[in-house]
């Protein structure tokens, strides 16, 4: 027992010694963490390199951008081939994918030699012989169908397409000539065609990493990176197209396959690259090329051993000096080799038997000393890989603007999946230097055949899915001749609504407002305005002063109407109404003298004077009864008498949109129209009194509200209308009215974008075919977010945090199709409401007999203010629309409440001159 005991004990003194030994002697590749951390900096320099434009053509990592926009989403199916060409054997799979049972996938396969003289003959010898091959293997498997085929071609390429790739560079021992340079996609498909007894249709060309992490993409959703660390070794991630400079375009991912094999070709790494490293480098087919792989795969490993036990044996270090033929013969001494030695129970008992093969006649010193070797090498690998893997990692999460990154890499390869220590090393280095990232490795299940075939499974289901896509977004798409039919349609309803056979029969009711001046300058006084339009409404005083300093102040205050009363009784609202003005009063200390009032009331009326206005009908959710058929400038006077605490005089009832006409008129007199489009749409213009048939007077002008909004009531529009516009109707308060307002107002637009979404995500483009209980939500996608999301300074990651608000996890391809959502709808109604624009100038010029009208628009609303591109597509709509009309628009400021103050102060001015 003591014996066994001193055995053990002078045993481990002696690996001790010959350990510390070998870790001196291989001091050099022995790598701390500060000099990881170093080389993960300059390996990220040198992936920002690859990805930018002026520094790619120099750059050693190549960074190629790969045309694989999306990962699997689990709806893929479909039946494929997929050939997979990346080393000596050469296979060929058929990979059937059912999304219904379980996302199952069936694959059965065929492996093919490629012989030596084939990989170094010629270009045409070598696809002659894939081609060949596929022939054989859809002779036995296939018969008479053509599937489509994904290539996956495991050497660097660099792509436009994704049924594209031109070879850089042969990797791999690989020389076949007159292929470098050259579309490996035509080269196949010129073979396949000169046979002629089959065809192929090529769908995608897929690099064997992207493959892995395709195939693990299917498994995982979370899976993002691709990592080969193998025969040779690379890594692929999903990058921002924003960062890619050369593809075009800034929106969604791409994968990019970073080809780090080469980092390190232009000397980035020559302070830690040994003479093993260099003496392997000199000895290859490529001298000078993908250095780094050199140092980490699983094709170099062995033959690193190799040379440092025969320099240590040549300097007395091993074997006794003992140096065999084949110790020094290249090949001998595989990675394999190295992997059975590092072996936990059985490695010193491995190391004895492959040494012995090797005919150096090891002692049990020696074992221990070439299994301290391989660890050291193998150690080395695992770090370098960590280092590189962590700089992607650490990209990523700088991408995603997260604190912590939380992802999937999907690995491939016979180093990873066989050595029995490099996973573990692996993983712990990469923990301590990337401490940020919580990162889940997947094991890939034949990754370059599987993957090729879900590549090409996507691109079938993004192909697929984009036109079905394209097909339902182009009911929104409306051509000039679409909008210029809109444009006399509306002028046709104008006449109707104008005319007093039909006024009652129109739909666009053409009302008068007997405003019938715009300011001249000369209005003077304190007025109070009321904005009624919303759920909160305004009271104001307003002080107009005229003379050479004309001015205008304003004091305002804003009070609730709360749902219960908005859908009560009339009485009620007014009585509400007149206790929020008693207490304005109050609160400017101005309860007293009876002050001029000017009602914005922003509901369809038919007035019969400056002062009268009928409700016609109620819209914007309120519901108040026994207003319909009222004057409410009536129960606004009743209201106050029931209070008795002070007095009014309703000089007028005014429109929100002749209000925000007389506003800029103010500042701009050519301003002779307005127009609305905020949560509701309107438009008003001056008319020639001739053409005004529902009132006697041939006379002057006078401000028609058009009340635009119940344009196509009659079905006029039904041909433009969409399945979503149908929906929205019909789910609104006021079903069948108000239809051109609801396509091109703020109130409806975010409601039209939710419930495309909601169909999408049924035909499981969206969401991954799921349907949130918030996007069931009516009302949730406020037109606001329409506005955000098509922000150009917006980038996808603050679209996705916009959804990730409104309870809806979407992917970076999600955030785009909900972009694009947004920007047809609102660009349609941009259109829209420039047609009706084109129709009111064109009627003007046309009433003066002009050639050429010069005309000022006064505009208010918050989605023509804050959407991005609303204002611009109705401008560009109505110049195209009415070329003869120079037509300018002009922000209104506070036309409901400044404008109904100028209303009252011109109607109180008329009134004095006509006393006078």
């Amino acid at each position: 027992m003591i014996a066994a005991q001193l055995l053990a004990y002078y045993f481990t003194e002696l690996k001790d010694d010959q350990v510390k030994k070998i870790d001196k002697y291989l001091y050099a590749m022995r790598l701390s963490d500060e000099t990881l951390l170093d080389i993960m900096n300059r390996f990220k320099k040198e992936m920002k390199n690859g990805l930018s434009r002026d520094f790619n053509p120099t750059a050693t990592v190549k960074m190629l951008p790969t045309f694989v926009r999306s990962i699997p989403d689990g709806s893929e199916k479909g039946d494929f081939i997929a050939l997979d060409l990346g080393g000596s054997s050469f296979r060929i799979l058929r990979v059937q994918v059912n999304h219904e049972q379980n996302q199952a996938v069936h694959m059965e396969s065929e492996v093919y030699d490629t012989p030596e003289n084939i990989m170094h003959g010629s270009g045409s010898q070598l696809f002659d012989h894939v081609a060949e091959c596929l022939g054989d293997f859809m002779e036995k498997k296939i018969k008479d169908k053509k599937l489509p085929v994904g290539f996956t071609f495991s050497f660097p390429c660099r792509q436009s397409r994704i049924d594209e790739a031109i070879l850089i560079t042969w990797t791999k021992r690989f020389k076949a000539s007159g292929v470098e340079g050259t579309d490996v996609v035509k080269l196949l498909d010129k073979a396949i065609k000169k046979r002629g007894d089959y065809d192929a249709n090529i769908v995608a060309v897929v690099n064997d990493t992207v493959g892995t992490m395709m195939t693990c993409g299917y498994d995982d959703q979370q899976c993002e990176v691709g990592l080969i660390i193998g025969t040779g070794t690379n890594a692929c991630y999903m990058e921002e197209l924003r960062h890619i400079d050369l593809v075009e375009g800034d929106e969604g991912r791409m994968c990019v396959n970073t080809e780090w094999g080469a980092f390190g070709d232009d000397g980035a790494l020559e302070d830690i690259r040994t003479e093993f490293d260099r003496e392997i480098d000199r000895g290859s087919l490529n001298p000078g090329k993908q250095l780094f792989e050199k140092m980490v795969s699983g094709m170099y490993l062995g033959e690193l051993v190799r040379l440092i036990l025969v320099k240590m044996a040549k300097e007395g270090l091993l074997f006794e000096g003992r140096i065999t033929p084949e110790l020094l013969t290249r090949g001998k001494f595989n990675t394999s080799d190295v992997s059975a030695i590092e072996k936990n129970k059985e490695g010193l008992h491995n190391a004895k038997e492959i040494l012995t093969r090797l005919g150096v006649e090891p002692s049990d010193d020696d074992c221990v000393a070439v299994q301290h070797v391989c660890t050291i090498v193998s150690f080395r690998s695992a770090n370098l890989v960590a280092a590189t893997l962590g700089a992607i990692l650490s990209r990523l999460r700088d991408n995603k603007g997260t604190p912590r990154l939380r992802t999937t890499v999907g690995v491939d390869g016979s180093l990873y999946k066989t050595h029995p220590q490099y996973s573990r090393r692996f993983h712990k280095t990469l923990r301590r230097l990337v401490p940020d990232c919580d990162v889940r490795f997947l094991l890939s299940e034949s990754g370059s055949g599987k993957g090729a075939a879900m590549v090409t499974a996507v691109a079938y289901r993004l192909a697929e899915q984009h036109r079905q896509i394209e097909e339902t977004l182009a009911h929104f798409s409306l051509t000039k001749e679409m909008l210029l039919e809109v444009k006399k349609r509306m002028r046709a309803e104008m006449e109707l609504g104008l005319g007093k056979q039909t006024h009652d029969k129109a739909v666009v009711k053409m009302l008068p407002s007997f405003v019938r001046s715009t300011p001249d300058g000369t209005e003077n006084g304190d007025f109070l305005a009321l904005d009624l339009g919303g759920t909160n409404f305004r009271v104001l005083l307003v002080k107009i002063r005229s003379g050479k300093k004309r001015s205008v102040e304003m004091h305002n205050k804003i009070y609730a109407i709360p749902i219960e009363i908005m859908q009560g009784t009339g009485e009620e609202l007014f009585d509400h109404i007149v206790s929020c003005i008693s207490d304005f009063l109050d609160y400017m200390g101005i309860k007293g003298p009876k002050m001029p009032l000017g009602f914005t009331f922003s509901f369809p009326c038919k007035q019969t004077s400056l002062d009268a206005g009928i409700l016609i009908t109620w819209t914007k959710g309120f519901k108040a009864t026994d207003c319909v058929g009222h004057d409410v400038a009536t129960l606004l006077r009743e209201a106050i008498k029931r209070r008795e605490e002070f007095d009014l005089d309703v000089v007028a009832v005014v429109n929100d949109t002749v209000g925000t006409m007389m506003t800029c008129a103010y500042e701009e007199p050519t301003c002779e129209v307005g127009l609305i489009v905020g949560t509701g749409s309107n438009a008003c213009y001056m008319e020639e009194m001739k053409n005004v048939e529902t009132l006697e007077g041939n006379q002057g002008q006078m401000c028609i509200n058009m009340e635009w909004g119940a344009f196509g009531d009659n079905g006029c529009l039904d041909d433009i209308r969409t399945i979503y516009d149908k929906l929205v109707d019909e789910f609104s308060l006021n079903s069948g009215k108000q239809r051109y307002e609801k396509m091109i107002s703020g109130m409806y637009l975010g409601e039209i974008v939710r419930n495309i979404l909601i169909d999408f995500a049924k035909r499981g483009f969206l969401f991954r075919g799921q349907i949130s209980e918030p996007l069931k939500t009516r009302g949730l996608f406020q037109t606001k977010y329409l506005s955000q999301i098509e922000s150009d300074r917006l980038a996808l990651l603050q679209v996705r945090a916009i959804l990730q608000q409104l309870g809806l996890n979407s992917t970076c391809d999600d955030s785009i199709l909900v972009k694009t959502v947004c920007g047809v709808v609102s660009k349609r109604a941009a259109q829209l409401c420039g047609a009706g624009m084109a129709a009111v100038v064109d009627k003007i010029r046309e009433n003066r007999g002009l050639d050429r009208l010069n005309v000022t628009v006064g505009v208010d609303g918050t989605l023509y203010k804050l959407h991005p591109h609303f204002s611009r597509i109705m401008h560009q709509t109505v110049k195209e629309l009415s070329p003869k009309c120079n037509v300018s628009f002009l922000l209104s400021e506070d036309g409901s409440g400044k404008g109904a103050a100028l209303i009252t102060a011109v109607g109180v001015r008329l009134r004095q001159e006509m006393s006078s």
